[in-house]
């Protein structure tokens, strides 16, 4: 636990610099020493951060420096039920620890002076659970990069106001805990995956070569184990044991659909990561999806919700889901990130103006070999980023190039072959990703569908529009499809705003109310729990 926030408490605690508590317990006095122990502990506790401090001294200020949670030097039923409440944070997936109640509970019972410094930190301590709760336990935009959620944002003077002040600690958290399915159904699949790992045994599936339907191989008797492990129904062996025969094919295909994976009966090394995920790791999983519902703002009543983790998207219109599809997301490399936006408008026939990261990872090696490569995919090479005057690639050196810094714009014309596809949706982001058609339609019946640069190929782009303008404007799909097959370039305005949210969400109930799991293609999974697990970020 070094590194944790109550290191830091036992510190300075210790040596009675934090609070002002280093005199002899017969020197205590209920009314003016109690008042003065607790005026300094208030003012002196920068290990907490500003705004934490604030709030936690206007509270004591309030109450001229009066004990909250003790009564004649002893602590109330007020703080017991705190103390049980912050407990209790294990089934939102919060570390009691985190809040110190192993130190509040030896301070309470040492009495005296020890028990006045409980009483700060009982306060402290609600005052953190209360916005471990409001907003997620860690700060999702100091994490990764690709991670920039709109995370909502506590107000620790009302927090403070209210919970110090209340009666039921336990019922003051769970009004601050996401009022959602999903996050009951999460916190419901934490209790069940805790019980889990603490009596699982994994079956380990060595790597080795692809297992395909009548393979004879060494590896077929332990997935018929594992894949038992896991719940499924699986049949004994027909014949030998070693032969993958078509009883095991069928369960391995229920796996693969209840992990999003490809279909196919084969054992590759993602099914075989998939297989090889303990229960343990689902208990982390389902840990650090709690502390993503945390940190998500109202998402509005029309909106489109992106899992990116799960390929699926999904609009919601007067607060009901209206419309689902697939959808293509980024590869491990160029990753789709996590953001919140808003969709105006849509175009049909774009161009495709090409990221220069594009242009010289993977276009420049072309052009090296074979100069006219890209004309023949409806590609323009134009003389720089702000000019219209186009090149011919026959006489430009390319070998002469950096890849790093390439300097000319490569713009695809419209029509079926451009990799925005016929449809395209703009929305603002420092990312420089957006929603669009694809040509490569054949990729959707892919289970696993991260194929892309970063940005979201949407399977049904034209259903969506449909919906979504519920013909405004003349708008309808008959219309913008003629238009898109014509050729012609045009750009409609939806009728109202669409939010438009991109998430990574790993482990969430299906309409029947079933968790599921999906992979951590990204691993943003595990930073995130790593992060739990650091001291936190208290100035946010």
């Amino acid at each position: 636990m070094v590194g944790r926030l109550e290191g830091l408490t036992r510190r300075c605690l210790a040596t009675g610099l934090a609070v002002g508590l280093a005199f002899p317990a017969s020197a205590y006095d209920e009314s003016a020493t109690l008042r003065d122990r607790l005026r300094a502990a208030t003012q002196n506790a920068t290990e907490i951060g500003a705004p934490y401090a604030a709030a936690l001294g206007k509270a004591y200020t309030d109450r001229q420096h009066a004990p909250i949670w003790l009564r004649e030097g002893k602590s109330t039923d007020r703080a017991k039920a705190l103390l049980a409440a912050l407990k209790g944070l294990s089934e939102d997936g919060l570390e009691p620890e985190d809040y110190d109640v192993s130190a509040i509970e030896k301070a309470l019972a040492a009495g005296g002076a020890d028990a006045i410094r409980a009483d700060y930190l009982l306060s402290r301590a609600l005052l953190l659970a209360a916005a471990d709760l409001s907003t997620g336990r860690v700060d999702a935009n100091a994490i990764d990069k690709e991670m920039s959620p709109v995370q909502r944002r506590a107000d620790l003077a009302a927090l403070a106001q209210r919970g110090l002040g209340g009666d039921d600690p336990k019922a003051f958290f769970a009004s601050l805990a996401p009022a959602t399915p999903q996050y009951a159904a999460l916190r419901k699949a934490l209790a069940t995956w805790r019980t889990r790992a603490e009596i699982d045994r994994l079956t380990k599936i060595p790597d080795g070569g692809l297992l395909k339907p009548g393979t004879i191989d060494a590896r077929v008797p332990l997935i018929r184990k594992r894949l038992s492990e896991t719940e499924l129904d699986v049949p004994p062996a027909t014949g030998a044991a070693d032969v993958y025969d078509q009883g095991l094919v069928d369960a391995v295909k229920r796996f693969q659909e209840a992990y999003n994976l490809s279909i196919d009966g084969v054992v590759g090394p993602r099914m075989t990561s998939a297989l090889n995920i303990s229960a343990q790791d689902k208990l982390q999983q389902v840990i650090v999806n709690l502390d993503r519902r945390r940190w998500a703002s109202d998402p509005g009543q029309r909106h489109v919700r992106i899992n990116a983790a799960d390929y699926s998207m999904y609009f919601v219109d007067a607060g009901q889901i209206v419309f689902r599809s697939k959808v293509i997301v980024g590869t491990a490399k160029d990753q789709t990130p996590e953001i919140s936006s808003v969709i105006n408008s849509f175009q049909t026939n774009p161009y495709w103006t090409v990221p220069s990261s594009i242009a010289g990872e993977e276009y420049l090696p072309m052009l090296r070999r074979d100069p006219y490569a890209l004309q023949r995919s409806g590609m323009k090479i134009f003389a720089d980023w702000s000019s219209n005057t186009e090149l011919d690639p026959g006489a430009v050196d390319w070998s002469s190039i950096n890849p790093r810094a390439f300097p000319y714009r490569i713009r695809q014309e419209p029509g079926g072959g451009n990799a925005l596809g016929y449809i395209f949706f703009p929305f603002q982001n420092r990312y420089g990703i957006y929603m669009h058609d694809t040509a490569s339609r054949f990729l959707f019946g892919e289970g696993s569908r991260n194929f892309s640069h970063g940005c979201i190929r949407l399977q049904n782009p034209f259903d969506f529009i449909e919906l979504a303008t519920r013909g405004a404007g003349g708008i309808t799909k008959a219309r913008v499809s003629a238009i898109a097959n014509s050729g012609q370039q045009a750009t409609f305005n939806f009728p109202a705003p669409v939010g438009i949210h991109v998430t990574y969400e790993t482990v969430f109930a299906d309409d029947e109310g079933r968790i599921q799991f999906r992979e951590d293609i990204y691993g943003r999974d595990r930073k995130v729990h790593a992060a739990m697990r650091r001291a936190r970020r208290l100035e946010r």
